[in-house]
């Protein structure tokens, strides 16, 4: 299952799961996207419409999955979006609906996720698109990094708490990918913002490369893949000194 399938990152998370032979469910609150990803990614793909910030729908997408296919693996949960402002200033309630959408819309689909798991009896995995905000902050971007943050904090204590159960949580911390996130506007908002040119901005990495969306899919298909390995983050920005975990 990967969720919000209809930006450039989770319709990558789709492509590259689908060609290691997953059936995959997709699941969108936009149904033209949604539609669209699923057309793009062809055979094999279940979609559900779901507003994930919504209470009970966890539950629902999870039947969903079960009705499908049977039973569910993995579940790839990515939703997001990064609301902009100083700390001092931002509106509490867009802090709330971040929170809603970067936390507690993950927190909601791996709790639901476990109980499936739990009934079928052979373990799982969950893996959580984080963010570098989670580590480096960025300038008023604390709206979206401290939600960000404690999901990395979830990812860590599930992996404590699910290990017993074969389940493994693990997720990636990628940086400046252009998505429905990093549109073009923000783009030139932040490269504009750091004294930049936006292809400087993209390329702002030790490696001097843009990193895009596949990479991070590869990222996610390798923690799947990784049977041994739980609780742990994967970096995927090109080299970011000061995203470096300790």
């Amino acid at each position: 299952m990967v969720t919000v399938v209809g930006g450039a990152i989770g319709e990558a998370f789709a492509h590259a799961f689908r060609r290691q032979g997953a059936e995959i469910l997709l699941v969108d609150r936009d149904a033209a996207a949604l539609s669209h990803s699923a057309e793009r990614i062809g055979g094999g793909v279940v979609t559900i419409e779901a507003d994930l910030t919504e209470d009970g729908i966890a539950e629902q997408v999870m039947q969903n999955a079960v009705d499908a296919f049977g039973g569910l693996d993995i579940l790839v949960s990515n939703a997001g979006y990064a609301p902009q402002g100083a700390m001092v200033e931002i509106d509490e309630a867009v802090l709330r609906n971040s929170f809603e959408l970067n936390f507690f819309a993950h927190f909601r689909m791996a709790r639901a996720a476990q109980a499936v798991f739990s009934r079928q009896g052979h373990g799982g995995q969950i893996l959580f698109n984080v963010s570098k905000q989670a580590v480096n902050p960025g300038k008023n971007f604390g709206a979206y990094g401290l939600p960000k943050a404690t999901l990395m904090f979830l990812l860590r204590q599930l992996s404590l708490e699910l290990g017993g159960q074969s389940i493994r949580v693990n997720g990636v911390n990628a940086d400046r990918i252009r998505s429905g996130i990093l549109d073009d506007g923000m783009i030139a908002n932040r490269a504009e913002a750091r004294g930049v040119s936006e292809d400087e901005y993209m390329k702002g990495n030790l490696l001097r490369q843009e990193v895009e969306a596949r990479h991070v899919a590869d990222a996610f298909v390798h923690l799947a893949l990784s049977d041994r390995t739980t609780g742990h983050v994967m970096t995927v920005d090109g080299g970011n000194i000061e995203a470096s975990l300790r």
